[in-house]
């Protein structure tokens, strides 16, 4: 919108070119470019980018609307430039994002209006029930155990397999319980594809035993919807074999269950049993997008580790261990106040790199950052003794605002961090439960769905609070939360595992968590020997934040709460 008029006698002629900028990159290359239009400084383009959007990246993307006049971009079409994260465009208000275009010296270059949709591809989810009768006696002294196969037919001809129901113990009438599987796993997104289903008899060894086959499509699936319908198939071999459903007032037929080899071994074979849809029924599977353009915000929030084992502060000189005191410290081996000065401490920052901390959190809130509409994020460090009368505190704003602990942006959250260092003495013990039963209790005021909040915090040791900050997690999985870990440091982390829950379900007196939650990381993983600390960061970016959306999703599908619709 108000371009720069470049042309002597009309209007300039538009275009715009997307450049993008891989995670962890500082080079932009060309992605795509819109059509030009014709004489207007208020273009509406018409073609589209289709990109891959993953919430735990920072996906950088640069606008250059420059003139048409010549193939190669020159200074004189030049008419100004935008960049934006992509997840800013997806976090605004509707996924409509307006910025003003810059680069061009003493002029106001208009502005960039971008729109994100997501496409739908084929996002619905299948729920049906199946039974069979009088299929095969597999079984020399009892009946069959019978199973389903099913396998979704390829473009080259084969079959991969979909989905397996249970074993249905020693009947020839089974019934299989209701299952759940995306249409894009059944078919591909394309309706009219084969979906073959094989029946076999269930052996303890594996060797399990062909009863006989059948083919449908989903098409045909899904005309049975909210009907006691059956469907007759196999008539032949392949999809040819298929048939309609039957409705109305004839009898319908049940699909019929052939083995092909009995049929050219015996002139009587009729089937080896059929098969009968009890139900089917399709809903759309709710995106992370369709709750963030509904307006689902994520509160970030960050907790941070002043414990002594960190290691030596400025009047702490002397010794080389992490928990060791030198001059300075106290006659109980506690740090004194001051900005971490020796190599040695997890909290030191050279004047040219952040310290471990101040990187985790950097790379982590940045992405996050985009999906807060007021970026206002609330810090607090633990393990700490503060001034003036030295107590020790778990849960302190970094900013020394109890009324208010919020900083504005990450670079706010930096600042009241490196200010918190000069201010505070280095103690213990680390106890993870109090600024975790903060967030949740923060959490619990909203649980409609428009809120969802995010906890980061970075440690160095090992927890001192246990069995509390089981029962915190266990307490705060009902909620609408998450937390992330980043442990810095040589120490080993086995509770952050146990914590983690991707191998157990973290219990705590005999109540389970009802998700999973917590996600942790060891920041040495994602240092490396190259010195690309950009493409470090984002590497640890990524996979703490890889399991954000499915913990959000998951919270959203247990309290059946819809994406708000979008205003117009």
């Amino acid at each position: 919108r108000n371009l720069l008029d470049m042309d002597t006698f009309s209007k300039s002629d538009p275009v715009v070119v997307l450049f993008v900028q891989g995670s962890g990159s500082s080079e932009w290359k060309e992605f795509g470019r819109t059509e030009v239009i014709d004489n207007t400084l208020n273009p509406d383009f018409v073609r589209k980018f289709v990109l891959d959007y993953y919430f735990e990246e920072k996906q950088n993307l640069r606008f250059d609307p420059p003139g048409s006049h010549g193939a190669v971009l020159g200074v004189q079409d030049f008419l100004g430039q935008a960049f934006v994260a992509l997840g800013e465009v997806i976090g605004s208000q509707r996924g409509r994002l307006e910025r003003p275009l810059t680069g061009v010296p003493g002029k106001r270059c208009g502005t960039i209006l971008l729109l994100a949709e997501e496409l739908s591809n084929c996002r619905d989810i299948v729920t049906m029930q199946l039974c069979a009768n009088k299929l095969d006696k597999k079984d020399f002294f009892g009946k069959s155990d019978p199973f389903l196969v099913f396998y979704r037919s390829n473009e080259d001809g084969t079959f991969t397999i979909c989905h397996k129901t249970e074993v249905v113990k020693n009947t020839l009438n089974p019934v299989w319980q209701p299952f759940t599987i995306p249409v894009r796993a059944l078919c591909n997104g394309d309706y009219d594809r084969t979906v073959k289903i094989d029946v076999y008899d269930w052996d303890r060894d594996g060797s399990h035993d062909f009863i006989g086959e059948f083919a449908t499509s989903y098409r045909e699936l899904s005309r049975a919807q909210s009907q006691f319908t059956v469907y007759e198939v196999g008539r032949g071999a392949g999809a040819g074999g298929r048939g309609p459903p039957h409705t109305g007032a004839n009898p319908p037929l049940r699909p019929q269950v052939l083995n092909p080899r009995k049929k050219c071994k015996k002139k009587k074979y009729v089937n080896s049993g059929t098969v009968t849809l009890l139900s089917f029924s399709v809903e759309s599977e709710f995106t992370f997008v369709d709750y963030i353009r509904g307006g689902t915000q994520l509160n970030f929030t960050v907790a941070i580790d002043f414990t002594a084992s960190n290691g030596e502060c400025r009047r702490c000189w002397g010794g080389g261990g992490l928990h060791r005191p030198g001059r300075g410290a106290g006659a109980d081996g506690r740090c004194a106040a001051g900005m971490p000065s020796q190599p040695t401490s997890l909290h030191y920052a050279s004047p040219y790199q952040l310290s471990a901390y101040a990187l985790a959190l950097k790379a982590v809130g940045e992405i996050i950052q985009d999906y807060d509409s007021d970026k206002l994020f609330p810090a607090y460090g633990f393990g700490a003794k503060l001034p003036p009368d030295g107590k020790i505190s778990h849960q302190f704003p970094l900013n020394n605002n109890v009324d208010n602990p919020s900083c504005a942006g990450i670079e706010g959250v930096l600042e009241s961090y490196l200010q918190s260092l000069r201010t505070v003495q280095l103690y213990g013990p680390t106890n993870f439960a109090p600024v975790i039963n903060q967030v949740a209790g923060t959490a619990a005021q909203v649980t409609d769905g428009s809120q969802y909040h995010v906890l980061l915090i970075i440690t160095d040791g090992v927890i001192s609070d246990m069995l509390q900050t089981k029962e915190a997690i266990v307490t705060a999985s009902a909620l609408p939360m998450s937390i992330i870990i980043v442990g810095v440091g040589p120490a080993e982390f086995e509770a952050m595992e146990e914590l983690d829950g991707d191998e157990v379900r973290l219990s705590s007196r005999g109540r389970y968590a009802e998700r999973d939650i917590v996600q942790f990381v060891p920041f040495r993983d994602y240092v490396d020997d190259s010195g690309n600390q950009v493409l470090s960061m984002a590497r640890l970016a990524k996979d703490v934040l890889a399991e954000i959306p499915e913990q959000l999703l998951s919270y959203m599908k247990t309290r059946d709460i819809k994406p708000r619709q979008a205003d117009p």
